[in-house]
């Protein structure tokens, strides 16, 4: 296997992933604002902020698991025990004594094994969860003379909060990360221009990719 600069992110990608950046700390903000934090916005104006950004992210994502599905790019995130735990002792160890990282990024599998699990985590269970807890709160007045009611939303504000600051956690080690290894510029590059200048790629798919898709591969 050798190293190429390759096309790793498609434009639908790119824009997915910076929409997402938006609108998540369009929410993030109105949240924190909902919740008095801060008052650079009048309540109302926060709401409002907070409902049109969460339903936009709703239809993103919509359109971004389509995507995934029809494009075979779900193939990224899936799970695997295989150079796990010397990610993870990297991450734990390694990073703090200057050790170069163990996992190079291949064609097929753009993420390392933590990303794909953490990212799978996020997919199948942050985003559902807030984005279900989301939208019984914002219908709360379909379903608000139920029996259960107000102990149902105190449950669901709940869960909806927690959530919340878990994805800003993860938000913030994600940033994080960022700084580590290559430069910050290095790291956010390929999101960018969509070109990774480190893909390790074997001799079958370098054949593939100059034969057809050549667009994807410079050198």
């Amino acid at each position: 296997m050798s190293l190429h600069k390759v096309k790793v992110f498609s434009r639908f990608e790119r824009f997915w992933h910076w929409t997402q950046v938006v609108l998540i700390f369009s929410l993030l903000f109105s949240g924190f604002g909902v919740h008095g934090y801060h008052h650079l916005l009048d309540f109302e104006g926060m709401v409002w902020m907070h409902v049109i950004a969460a339903v936009s992210l709703i239809v993103l994502w919509v359109f971004a698991i389509f995507w995934h599905l029809t494009t075979g790019n779900w193939r990224h995130y899936i799970p695997t025990t295989k150079g796990l735990f010397t990610v993870a002792r990297y991450y734990a160890y390694g990073i703090f004594k200057g050790e170069d990282h163990p996992y190079r990024k291949r064609f097929w599998h753009k993420h390392n094994p933590l990303q794909a699990l953490s990212y799978l985590g996020l997919k199948l269970v942050l985003f559902p969860a807030i984005w279900l807890t989301g939208l019984a709160y914002l219908s709360y007045g379909f379903w608000s003379d139920g029996p259960l009611s107000n102990t149902s939303l105190e449950w669901i504000a709940l869960i909806h909060t927690l959530v919340a600051f878990v994805i800003a956690a993860f938000i913030i080690i994600h940033v994080y990360l960022l700084t580590t290894g290559h430069s910050f510029v290095a790291h956010v590059k390929p999101m960018v221009t969509g070109y990774d200048d480190e893909v390790d790629l074997t001799e079958a798919e370098v054949a593939y990719l100059e034969q057809d898709e050549p667009g994807r591969i410079i050198d």
